[in-house]
């Protein structure tokens, strides 16, 4: 699913919506996100999992051309973990 097929679910969901207030808050809610990510901050929302930023130290890699080692510096990396209502209604799904 992308972010628009995010905001026509939204506004066929809710029909007071409009197209442009539904992208509105779809807009709204993930710069919340993505900017309480880059503060460090956790987000947990009961029911589907949170997000979190984890620190990679840093560590020596291989260049895979050439071999040769290269230092890779420390980096943080956002993090999603499912909470446990997501993680059992994604297990009952049938396979298609």
């Amino acid at each position: 699913m992308t972010r628009s097929d995010l905001v026509e679910e939204l506004a066929a969901r809710f029909a007071q919506l409009t197209q442009r207030d539904a992208e509105f808050a779809v807009k709204t809610i993930l710069d919340a996100v993505s900017d309480a990510l880059v503060r460090g901050h956790r987000i947990e929302i009961r029911g589907f999992g949170s997000f979190s930023v984890n620190h990679r130290p840093p560590r020596m890699g291989r260049n895979p051309r050439t071999g040769q080692a290269v230092q890779i510096p420390e980096k943080r990396v956002p993090h999603f973990k499912p909470g446990k209502a997501l993680r059992e209604a994604v297990d009952q799904r049938n396979p298609v």
